[in-house]
């Protein structure tokens, strides 16, 4: 349940942190804001507060046409949670009703749909058809304010069955026709026409953000004809549920008034794909974190309260694709993180799909987990141990034995990860965070961890950093990624050390 009181002084205060984490019904106009919207401050009596927008749409409240509340990050609660809740918003996001329906949803849950949808009302006050709703039409928003695309083709790639039922959406939420949309859209700075199949859009996130550390990061470990960094933009190839696309993520310029966003180019195989896409990305980037507060913890410890000041809103990377990270994670075992690089390129180029057209460098989709469990063993320089490893993970995924989705149960994953031959703690512990978006994972028996933590004097054997972390709760993750940023603050005088390997399974 949301503290009322709490709420209340969110949005006398207007306090941004809380924009995408509470919603604000004001029962006089009929509509919901975001808690930092400009307008006058309604009556405390006047004020109903909701934890997703879907809640307040439900609730018969109209989206706010001056603070926009649909257009905020998401709240980070979703990450934090491993429970029904938390898992199923993930898979909502990522677009699975659209694909599989209300029991597609259940069924990766591994509930009934009448408990999931007990559970979501519960927790977030709208069932899963009205959080897919809220989607469906914030998509819809997008692609009426950034491209030329006819209203009809706009209703069908947001996932609605029939114009009516988008029209009627529309209307409803936003309380203005999608024409009307549109060419209210004319006058927002930052607007962007479909150019030769591409979409811009923006994706919003609190402040601040360390993009460079984010950049360099990808770049070290981006697959030769899958990814590359290129001055300060991040482009890759993404395998969607409907096919290869191609995005290209770059800071957007601070204008006036504007929120805080990355600049997303995306370049889809088919436009239904755009709602998936953007999660994606932004859990790549992870947008939908809160600084503020994984600073109030991190920030006070006396070990990493320097490298916190030093690097402020530092993010937790996650990834794009859930089976590729883990399956890069196993190349990535007892090597230097060059030559898995390297590696991952040798194989992307002999088992990964080709584009149609090759864009730049970008030629290739990272291979399946099916064209990995069927690779030749000559294929695959490296110990036996680490290619029984690779093959029978690549199998599992491939079988659907293991099901990396952004709703799968961590604890679960980790358990039926670990009883695969030749992967242990580092190997799933780095899964969890990347590719399950866990924010609270930790790896003591990483070289880089170690070699951090003894440069900040403190004790680096495994038990000891398991203790010292404990102060990092629940937030692990990202101390885990000061640690590592901060093996590049030698000064201009010291030699740097070689590049660790990246763990010592």
């Amino acid at each position: 349940m949301l503290d009322q009181n709490l709420c209340y002084r969110a949005v006398i205060s207007r306090d941004a942190r809380f924009d995408g984490q509470i919603y604000v019904g004001v029962t006089s106009t009929g509509i919901y804001c975001r808690p930092s919207c400009p307008a006058i401050t309604p009556k405390k009596e006047n004020m109903r507060f909701y934890p997703t927008s879907a809640a307040a749409q439900q609730a018969g409240f109209r989206a706010c046409k001056r603070c926009r509340p649909d257009a905020v990050p998401g709240s980070p609660e979703w990450n934090l949670r491993n429970d029904i809740a938390g898992r199923a918003m993930r898979l909502i996001a990522d677009g699975v009703i659209d694909r599989h329906g209300v029991k597609g949803l259940a069924m990766q849950l591994g509930y009934s749909s009448r408990q999931v949808s007990r559970h979501l009302l519960a927790e977030v006050g709208a069932g899963p058809l009205a959080l897919a709703r809220a989607q469906r039409a914030q998509t819809s928003r997008i692609l009426l304010e950034t491209t030329s695309l006819p209203v009809t083709d706009v209703a069908f790639a947001a996932g609605f069955s029939s114009v009516r039922q988008f029209n009627d959406t529309i209307r409803d939420i936003f309380s203005l026709t999608p024409s009307e949309l549109r060419l209210r859209a004319r006058g927002l700075r930052g607007s962007v026409r479909l150019e030769a199949g591409t979409i811009r859009l923006r994706l919003t996130y609190r402040a601040p953000l360390q993009f460079g550390e984010l950049l360099t990061f990808l770049a070290d470990r981006a697959v030769p004809g899958v990814e590359e960094v290129h001055g300060d933009t991040y482009r890759r190839v993404l395998r969607l549920p409907h096919g290869p696309s191609i995005v290209a993520v770059h800071e957007g310029e601070s204008d006036a008034g504007a929120p805080p966003h990355l600049l997303c180019d995306l370049q889809l195989g088919d436009l239904r794909d755009l709602a998936t896409a953007i999660q994606r990305c932004r859990r790549l980037f992870d947008l939908d974190a809160d600084p503020a507060a994984v600073a109030e913890v991190l920030g006070e410890d006396p070990l990493l309260a320097p490298l916190v000041r030093r690097r402020p809103g530092l993010r937790a990377l996650g990834h794009v694709d859930a089976d590729e990270l883990a399956i890069r994670a196993v190349l990535g075992q007892q090597v230097s993180v060059v030559a898995a690089r390297t590696l991952a390129g040798r194989l992307s180029a002999r088992y990964g799909t080709p584009l149609a057209q090759a864009s730049g460098s970008l030629t290739h989709a990272f291979p399946t987990a099916a064209a990995l469990s069927a690779a030749d063993p000559a294929d695959l320089p490296m110990p036996r141990t680490r290619q029984r490893a690779l093959l029978a993970l690549a199998a599992a995924l491939a079988q659907g034995e293991i099901r990396l989705d952004p709703g799968a149960d961590r604890d679960g994953v980790s358990s039926q990860l670990l009883a695969l031959p030749g992967i242990g703690v580092w190997t799933v512990a780095y899964v969890r965070m990347r590719a399950l978006g866990d924010p609270d994972a930790f790896l003591p028996t990483d070289l880089g961890v170690r070699h951090a933590l003894e440069r900040l004097g403190a004790p680096n054997d495994e038990k000891s950093a398991l203790r010292l972390a404990e102060r990092w709760r629940p937030w692990r993750s990202y101390a885990l990624q000061h640690l590592w940023a901060s093996l590049g603050d030698l000064p201009a005088s010291a030699p740097k050390a070689a590049a660790p390997k990246q763990n010592r399974e």
